[in-house]
């Protein structure tokens, strides 16, 4: 594949959804092409605004925490996998409407309440919590949304 054959692909591929730099590059070292020819391809669709990484992590971190429910530990180390710098999305994680997020939180946990089968009120809590540890919620944001009282903290460090 040319340069400009990938280019033309690239800015199809870009036009339909927000993409970050790494997808791009994972695409191109996958089709072959030389690094240099990867950098230049890169540096051009930013230049032409084609790709944002601002953009990027605006549009990611609005789709997992409205859709599919993820907490900001998660969508922050799903974010570093994509090698985007922690400068650019703290700030986005941290204006996260606080009320909504806490409201989708509530929500999942309710939902979990009904389906998990626990012998105590300490065990069930101790599954609702290790559940919305593992979607990414913080500790602080949990005992919020749940009467978790502070001696059944164990997961905290």
């Amino acid at each position: 594949m040319t340069e400009t054959e990938a280019l033309s692909k690239l800015m199809a591929y870009c036009a339909n959804a927000e993409h970050c730099r790494a997808e791009l590059t994972e695409k191109m070292q996958r089709w072959g092409l030389a690094y240099d020819a990867m950098n230049r391809i890169a540096d051009r669709l930013e230049d032409e605004k084609f790709v944002d990484e601002e953009r990027y992590c605006r549009a990611f971190i609005n789709d997992k925490y409205k859709f599919a429910k993820w907490g900001k530990v998660k969508i922050a180390q799903a974010l570093k996998l994509k090698k985007i710098p922690p400068y650019v999305y703290n700030l986005m994680l941290n204006n996260i409407d606080e009320e909504e997020y806490l409201g989708i939180l509530r929500k999942l946990l309710d939902a979990k309440r009904k389906s998990v089968r626990a012998a105590t009120p300490y065990e069930q809590n101790g599954k609702l919590v290790r559940f919305a540890l593992s979607r990414g919620f913080e500790m602080k944001d949990i005992r919020r949304c749940m009467e978790v009282p502070e001696e059944e903290n164990e997961w905290e460090a």
